[in-house]
């Protein structure tokens, strides 16, 4: 596709057309939709969200944990398909991590209901595995979300790729670095794991990705990856959260506006940041002041998805940037008219559009 000003191509389900405008590097896509407003469900499913994480956040910095598990819709995992899928929970026990796993349904039916821990996927073709960390704002959901549970399934199913779903520890009772911490021992659990290893090379071919929080652990745990030389094949940062002291113009234009407010990100940072620290801490802000470079870091190519109603999205545009001035090879699919949250349903152009660009992403090195 790069090299050309414009492509036009059938949805494979929606049988809708997107339109992708390439910058002149050829690594930035714009993507105007023929979604114009938000669908009425996705819109009443993020509004209860927001409506629940006012009542369970506290003004004294603390959160509602009980109540948070009551008003949650969980999913079991499920041995036998559903649409194509099966999922079990697995423990890795060193550390008591628990880690759902989403696989391809066999095509012999008298294989179902039956997990195999000793087989490897394939030994000939490659099957990607996606580590995927939750959103959340580093405070809600968990690998059991009821919500989580369908977006895993449905990456499965359109991106014919296993996902490993992590449930990572969650803010304000465990603070900075714990969800890194837990995202650094997940990909070292998949990576050690036989029964994920597909090829000719016998290997786990290891993606990471996430949205919102899980967008941020994503970026860290890469990073500790490369500088520790444990090979990921590439990141998948969904309006991933990032920011900084400074009020950027997107977050004053919509702040409010579209679910989010400023100081809800606000509170989400005190919560997880280090007592007393602020936003230009590198958790929050990598290529701020305090940050540091990755030029000449091994690090993996990066695919950033930024809705265009999200209010931190000049801070994702500026990790994108700095990505793209460290020499890393990164590519920004902007959503023009999207809102944050909108690939929990497939009821819009921008979810099947997204689903094959982590196709094509995740495949590529096949």
């Amino acid at each position: 596709m790069a090299g050309s000003d414009e492509v036009n191509h059938n949805e494979s389900k929606a049988a809708k057309v997107c339109e992708y405008k390439f910058n002149l590097d050829g690594r930035s896509i714009l993507k105007d939709l023929n979604s114009r407003v938000v669908p009425l469900n996705t819109w009443i499913l993020i509004s209860n969200f927001k409506l629940a994480y006012n009542l369970l956040r506290r003004p004294d910095g603390t959160f509602d944990r009980e109540l948070a598990e009551f008003l949650e819709r969980k999913a079991p995992a499920n041995s036998f398909p559903v649409d194509g899928v099966f999922s079990f929970d697995i423990v890795d026990k060193s550390i008591g991590l628990l880690n759902r796993v989403y696989r391809p349904a066999p095509e012999n039916e008298a294989q179902w209901g039956t997990i195999e821990l000793e087989k490897p996927l394939s030994t000939t073709e490659i099957v990607p595995v996606i580590i995927f960390f939750h959103g959340g704002s580093f405070t809600h959901s968990s690998a059991n979300s009821a919500i989580y549970d369908s977006f895993c399934r449905r990456l499965v199913a359109n991106c014919k790729a296993v996902v490993v779903s992590v449930n990572y520890r969650r803010s304000p009772e465990h603070r900075y670095p714990c969800a890194y911490d837990d995202g650094w021992a997940a990909l070292n659990w998949v990576k050690s794991r036989r029964w994920l290893q597909s090829g000719k090379d016998s290997k786990v071919h290891v993606y990471l990705a996430g949205d919102s929080s899980g967008g941020n652990i994503t970026h860290h745990v890469a990073v500790r990856a490369a500088e520790s030389g444990v090979e990921v094949l590439g990141n998948i940062l969904l309006h991933p959260m990032f920011g900084g002291q400074e009020r950027t113009e997107s977050e004053k234009r919509l702040d409010g506006k579209y679910f989010v407010t400023v100081q809800d990100r606000d509170w989400y940072w005190r919560a997880f940041l280090p007592e007393g620290e602020d936003r230009d801490h590198p958790a929050c802000n990598p290529f701020g002041p305090r940050g540091k470079t990755l030029e000449g870091l091994n690090f993996p190519k990066s695919l950033v998805v930024v809705a265009g109603f999200d209010l931190v999205q000049d801070w994702q545009l500026a990790y994108f940037e700095g990505l793209k001035k460290a020499g890393q090879d990164v590519k920004l699919l902007f959503l023009n008219q999207a809102t944050i949250g909108f690939y929990f349903l497939p009821n819009n152009d921008h979810f099947y559009c997204l689903m094959e660009e982590i196709r094509n992403f995740v495949h590529s090195n096949c």
